[in-house]
């Protein structure tokens, strides 16, 4: 499949929230009420937040979002933090999420960061993430939850 991989637009959100039950199964369904519609605003807005699709001809299949992060240490270079990483079930395993993510490492790049990271809770997902190129072992995520969850 050839898909295209853009910044998500505004009016994109619908297709995004859709993706999302995939995501985190069983997670509420994110609605598209105030609350949502404006931190979507917020986002959208913010040059250094990215939202990153993949869509075939007919839909968004794919998304991701890519954070630039400023920074004062490593010479005040950025780096990125790359987050809510997920592909339509009946989209998987066709190289997509790995184009997804070679596409932000490679925005993060142009950006100036040094680097990239990524949190993964999801076993399963973590050699899709080497695959991809990212490093599971040089060094340890920690993660304080406020949402119970």
């Amino acid at each position: 499949m050839t898909e295209t991989i853009r910044r998500a637009t505004p009016e994109d959100l619908r297709a995004i929230l859709s993706l999302y039950p995939y995501l985190n199964p069983g997670d509420p369904v994110p609605g598209n009420d105030a609350r949502v519609t404006g931190a979507w605003e917020k986002i959208v807005a913010d040059p250094d937040h990215y939202y990153l699709v993949a869509e075939d001809a007919t839909m968004i299949v794919a998304c991701c979002v890519l954070v630039i992060i400023p920074n004062l240490s490593r010479d005040a270079t950025p780096y990125g933090l790359i987050e809510n990483v997920v592909t339509h079930p009946d989209y998987r395993r066709q190289g997509i999420g790995t184009r997804l993510l070679h596409h932000a490492c490679e925005t993060a790049r142009e950006r100036g960061c040094y680097k990239v990271m990524l949190l993964s809770g999801r076993k399963e997902a973590h050699p899709f993430y080497e695959h991809a190129g990212f490093d599971g072992f040089s060094k340890r995520g920690f993660v304080k939850r406020f949402d119970g969850r």
